[in-house]
């Protein structure tokens, strides 16, 4: 297959960023004027990601008709896809009126609620069967019916009722709930065990409306889930894969919608997703099988919501003792610094017992030294009349002592400040930050 060798060689010269950059300078660009509109913005996730004038989804209103979303219409393949952002709090209304509007059957969501911290969609289905949810501004009700939670995907059954008309419609809900923003999924065979879930439910056919598939911007997890889709569907139609041009593909479902593929490495994985499909294409039916046996889809789910990152980290080392984490002493812990405080109010006290300090003696100081102090005292020493010894040395007089005493007890006051000043430094860090 040319698209196997093509990947082959992608690897080998790690030239999957050129491809990439050549797929963002060929693309279609239009204009997306009505999506910048002032009354718009607060409808926006991202201020860069707008759909194109001529594909953007209107929805049936007089007074506003924008939503943040895209109809994909591939016709060779005979598919239809609605790309669309992740929910806002204020445009849960629209986004269900949109589902209802366009007669779909079926969501496929890609993103978590918040991931790494931050939100990326709002929490626009309900979580529980008996708090349905209501949409005044759609005139919508919306409610849980059933739910199937599996190791990385969750599939929900929602019933949506048009309170008007009080007509009802079911909607499968496709979560997936383990692709990181700006990855991929885990494996292929993950994601192609997804991928044919959602095709065996229905909702990718014709006679339903076009089913709607959002991420947090709806251009990057989603354009690689509808780029997969795609190309293996021409890949059936054409029985001949090696005739399927992934770049060309792209660049035609780029037409309908900005930025699709937001990576690289999503445009790598997409070749391996259909690279992999296309064993299936080609009547290896067992190959189903084995992608649902790889999923590992009957584990238990992650947490619902992983923490961020500590911020900032710990100050400590860890070591582990059989299998154990051992946590180290911290530096400067919070017992020596006041163990230190105590020692230099105890050596002040010590040493200034009636108000002086006692400084231990010094050794006589030579004429020759170069201290002012001293060449001021030598300086009235009769030099006609020198003492019979030269090496005689110079007696410290009381005034001296004096001067020393004060010296010296500067000197320790200093240091006793400086210690205090140091811990008083490091109690503060310690507070601040942990």
């Amino acid at each position: 297959m040319d698209m196997e060798r093509e990947f082959r060689e992608a690897d080998a010269n790690g030239g999957w960023g050129s491809i990439y950059q050549e797929i963002r300078h060929e693309a279609s660009d239009f204009p997306c004027k009505v999506a910048r509109l002032p009354e718009n913005k607060s409808r926006n996730r991202y201020r860069d990601v707008s759909p194109f004038d001529h594909s953007r989804i209107k929805l049936h209103r007089e007074d506003n008709d924008y939503i943040n979303a895209s109809l994909i219409k591939m016709e060779e393949a005979q598919r239809s896809y609605i790309l669309t952002q992740g929910p806002l709090p204020n445009t849960c209304g629209h986004f269900w009126e949109m589902v209802w509007e366009q007669k779909s059957s079926g969501v496929v969501m890609l993103n978590r609620v918040i991931e790494k911290g931050s939100i990326k969609c709002a929490q626009y289905w309900p979580k529980r069967e008996d708090s349905p949810m209501v949409f005044e501004d759609a005139n919508l009700k919306l409610t849980l019916l059933s739910e199937d939670v599996k190791s990385y995907y969750t599939i929900r059954m929602l019933e949506l009722e048009n309170r008007g008309t009080r007509e009802t419609r079911e909607i499968l809900h496709f979560h997936y709930t383990t692709w990181p923003d700006f990855g991929v999924p885990e494996s292929p065979a993950s994601f192609l065990n997804f991928l044919f879930k959602v095709r065996e439910s229905g909702c990718l056919n014709p006679e339903h409306g076009p089913i709607v598939v959002h991420c947090s911007a709806g251009i990057g997890r989603s354009g690689t889930f509808c780029l997969a889709d795609t190309c293996l569907l021409l890949m059936d139609k054409r029985k001949d894969p090696s005739s399927v041009d992934i770049k060309q593909v792209l660049l035609d479902m780029r037409k309908y919608r900005m930025g699709l593929i937001q990576t690289a490495d999503q445009l790598r994985f997409s070749y391996l997703a259909v690279i992999e499909g296309a064993k299936f294409i080609m009547g290896d039916s067992s190959v189903q099988e084995q992608w649902k046996e790889l999923s590992n889809e009957d584990m238990d789910p992650p947490p619902e919501h992983t923490p961020p990152p500590p911020r900032p980290p710990k100050r400590m080392t860890e070591a582990t003792f059989n299998g154990r984490m051992i946590e180290q002493p911290e530096f400067f812990p919070q017992q020596v610094v006041e163990e230190v405080i105590r020692r230099a109010v105890s050596v002040v006290e010590e040493s200034l017992p009636d108000g002086k300090a006692h400084p231990s003696p010094q050794p006589p100081i030579e004429c020759t030294s170069q201290d002012t102090e001293i060449r001021r005292r030598t300086t009235g020493v009769d030099q006609t009349h020198p003492s019979s010894d030269t090496n005689d040395k110079i007696k410290p007089t009381a005034a001296d002592d004096k001067n020393d005493s004060q010296e010296w007890r500067s000197l320790v006051l200093n240091i006793c400040m400086f210690t205090v000043l140091t811990a008083g430094a490091i109690l503060c860090y310690r507070v601040w930050y942990h």
